[in-house]
C-alpha cells in the first residue's frame, strides 16, 4: 500500500513539474524539426537498405520461373525543413 501511495505522489509530482516547463525557444524548435527531419530521412534510407538486402537474398533461393522481388525506391537527397516565418499583421486604416 506504501508503494502505491508514494508511486502516485511522485506521479502527481512529475506531472506538475511538467505542466510548468516554459515554451522551447524558436531556435530551439527549429533545431527540433530539423532533427526531427534527420530521423525521418534516416528510416528512409534504412528501408532502402532493408529493401536491397532483402532482394540480394531473394535473388539468392529465387527458383527459376518465379518472378523478380519488387524494384527499391531510393529515397531522395535529405533537403532540410524550411522556417516559415510568421506574416506581419496589418493595421486596419484610419479614416
Amino acid at each position: 500500500m506504501k508503494k502505491i501511495i508514494a508511486f502516485t505522489l511522485c506521479t502527481l509530482a512529475s506531472a506538475a513539474v511538467f505542466a510548468t516547463l516554459p515554451p522551447l525557444a524558436p531556435e530551439a524548435q527549429e533545431a527540433a524539426a530539423i532533427a526531427k527531419a534527420k530521423a525521418a530521412y534516416g528510416d528512409k534510407v534504412g528501408a532502402y537498405q532493408l529493401c536491397q538486402a532483402q532482394n540480394k537474398v531473394a535473388d539468392r533461393f529465387k527458383v527459376a520461373g518465379t518472378a523478380a522481388p519488387a524494384a527499391c525506391v531510393a529515397p531522395p537527397p535529405f533537403v532540410a525543413p524550411v522556417a516559415v516565418a510568421p506574416a506581419p499583421a496589418t493595421l486596419p486604416a484610419v479614416k
